[in-house]
């Protein structure tokens, strides 16, 4: 079903269980969005030289165009899709060629490292806490490709393959473009505050003229593809906790000929750019793409976590469902990933006063959508897809 994690979380542990999956989720894809556009607006400022003042007009053109792609129908957004990714990774190739020949792991290594720490963990284990959140930017949101269920021919056999070839594509992706980018000048030190790394890289490649801009302006389609997916998955997202009831029924209304969740894909939208305009407007004190990013894996982490505890659970309790797909790695796996995920979510609070901050108003934003369903949804909830199939499996299990 669409629902995604929320519906692996209802056969788990019930419509308590499925919210604040759900909710978690939901704040992961709505802010992840957000941070993408940053990075966007990063990009294209640097290359056509406008003001930093001028970002949240690139926000706003990038969320309107993508939303309007995202509501003009499914097949559109999937073609799409599809042909910018194609374009991002080719021109990460190009990157991955070029840089090779100018790679010197001295320049990977030129973080001055504290006193008695060494040039490989220059901030000792505490930097190790603090980049854990960024790591795991790498991959955020894959988990999203089952909320395209409705939309497959064949979800069971589909929807594995594509997530083992989407970890595998990214895991080789992240790998060479984090460590070729920081080996080759200006190095890890700066490129650590950089809002555009890339496009430092093909400068340092390709010069300052306008090849390397035009490249890097092509190379801002690996943005946008990650952008114009993720508000696919928030829109299917949002759709399905409405379509149960767990979000305000309108939410899920559907357009009259496109038959897209146009509400759901605008609120979101209308929600993720409202918060980073709000960080912006704190000041450059707050910088507004790492912010964002710490607030997202707040509630991914979260959202993991449960999933984990819903997967053991589910062996645990209905050893004999139909399971088209079994994980290599079974319960044991399932711990690891729990343990990290809880990791993180302890380092989010205690790495960095900034981030810190920002992670709690997260965090009250979270408990306020959890007084809403303990005050109002939980009594309304309607027979969704998945609430009918974590009903059956529970009745299937008490049978004689």
């Amino acid at each position: 079903h669409t629902g995604g994690a929320y519906s692996f979380a209802r056969s788990a542990m019930g419509p308590w269980g499925a919210y604040v999956t759900g909710m978690a989720e939901n704040m992961e894809y709505i802010l992840t969005p957000a941070v993408i556009v940053v990075g966007i607006g990063g990009y294209l400022g640097a290359i056509f030289g406008t003001a930093q003042s001028m970002e949240p007009v690139w926000w706003l053109a990038a969320y309107a165009a993508f939303v309007g792609l995202n509501v003009a129908g499914v097949e559109t957004t999937f073609r799409f899709t599809v042909l910018i990714t194609a374009l991002a990774l080719g021109i990460l190739v190009v990157f991955w060629v070029a840089a090779i020949p100018l790679f010197d792991l001295d320049w990977a290594l030129n973080i001055e490292p504290e006193a008695g720490r060494s040039r490989w963990l220059p901030y000792g284990s505490a930097g190790v806490l603090s980049a854990l959140p960024f790591a795991i930017w790498f991959f955020l949101a894959i988990e999203q490709l089952p909320l395209a269920a409705e939309e497959a021919h064949a979800p069971a056999r589909d929807l594995p393959r594509g997530l083992l070839y989407g970890l595998l594509t990214l895991i080789v992706a992240a790998f060479l473009t984090l460590f070729l980018n920081a080996g080759i000048a200006p190095g890890s030190a700066q490129l650590g505050t950089s809002a555009e790394p890339l496009f430092e890289g093909f400068q340092t490649i390709f010069g300052a003229g306008l090849g390397s801009k035009l490249l890097a302006l092509v190379a801002v389609t690996g943005l946008i593809a990650s952008f114009h997916s993720i508000i696919f998955a928030y829109g299917r997202q949002i759709f399905s906790l409405s379509r149960a009831g767990y979000f305000p029924r309108w939410l899920s209304r559907t357009h009259p000929r496109r038959k897209t969740p146009h509400i759901a894909l605008l609120v979101g939208a209308l929600l993720g750019y409202l918060v980073a305009y709000g960080i912006h407007a704190l000041g450059p004190e707050h910088p507004v793409g790492a912010v964002l990013l710490n607030m997202a894996v707040f509630g991914a982490v979260i959202a993991y976590a449960l999933q984990m505890v819903s997967y053991i659970l589910l062996r645990l309790r209905l050893p004999d469902i139909d399971r088209p797909y079994k994980s290599p790695l079974g319960v044991p796996g399932a711990v690891v990933a729990l343990l990290i995920a809880l990791v993180t979510l302890v380092a989010l609070f205690v790495t960095d006063p900034i981030y810190q901050k920002v992670v709690i108003g997260a965090a009250v934003w979270y408990g306020l959508g959890l007084l809403w369903f303990a005050v109002y949804a939980r009594r309304r909830l309607v027979m969704a897809p998945e609430e009918s199939f974590a009903l059956s499996a529970h009745d299937s299990r008490d049978e004689p």
